[in-house]
């Protein structure tokens, strides 16, 4: 499974405080908890189960660590809540240590490299999802360790913010070949899950019937790709 990557994302890709108003100000940042208006809980409750139940262990930079920790903790006895309490927390940043991180199960991945260290937990466990986290979500693209991409998006454009797919680094990353394995769609929520493809070249050019779509994702966040017949 690898490292699966769920975020709540604009129409113009943002991803930068999708919950709060103060989750995340970081270059005057002012439309925190943009996304609250268009949840669907009738969509999102069965998606948030179906990837929490193949999840070993989460992943996290500091500010979203720092938001989960300081709401979970205090809704234990919500099935939902004890299994984020209970489940083991990675948490990638240069300014906490272990001593900070008092919410149930979090690890530290400290140090100078810590693309190296979530490579290295890649590698020991099966499936991880790192949930928001805009700044390490976006360097784990570029580093090309994100193996399936449950974007949530939703119907607005903000304009600017933080992005999953930085524009600092088109034009220097080879496309990425995805395959679009299931696309669930709601009110006001579209969920695409997208995963690595495994498919050869010839069957990327040709089509590939009983799948829904293949395509390739640019470094600019460009998504190239063309329907395809579903069988049965």
């Amino acid at each position: 499974m690898g490292i699966v990557l769920s975020d709540f994302i604009s129409l113009d890709g943002v991803v930068q405080a999708p919950g709060g108003r103060e989750e995340d100000t970081d270059g005057g940042f002012g439309h925190g908890g943009w996304s609250m208006p268009f949840f669907d809980p009738e969509t999102m409750g069965p998606l948030l189960d179906e990837v929490m139940q193949t999840t070993e262990a989460l992943l996290f930079g500091r500010r979203t660590w720092q938001v989960m920790a300081g709401a979970w903790p205090d809704r234990a006895g919500d099935p939902f809540a004890d299994q984020m309490n209970e489940i083991p927390k990675y948490v990638a940043s240069r300014t906490l240590t272990q001593d900070d991180l008092g919410w149930s199960n979090s690890t530290l991945l400290g140090g100078s490299d810590a693309i190296g260290a979530v490579r290295e937990l890649r590698h020991r466990i099966g499936g991880i999802q790192v949930m928001g986290s805009a700044s390490l979500a976006a360097q784990l693209v570029h580093h090309h360790l994100v193996d399936e991409y449950r974007l949530m998006i939703e119907p607005i454009l903000l304009g600017g913010g933080k992005r999953l797919f930085s524009r600092r680094w088109a034009g220097a990353q080879p496309r990425v070949d995805l395959h679009l394995d299931v696309d669930h769609r709601g009110a006001h929520l579209h969920v695409p899950t997208c995963r690595k493809s495994s498919l050869t070249r010839e069957a990327l050019q040709h089509g590939f019937q009983g799948f829904g779509r293949t395509g390739s994702l640019t470094s600019s966040g460009s998504y190239i790709g063309s329907p395809m017949t579903r069988s049965g």
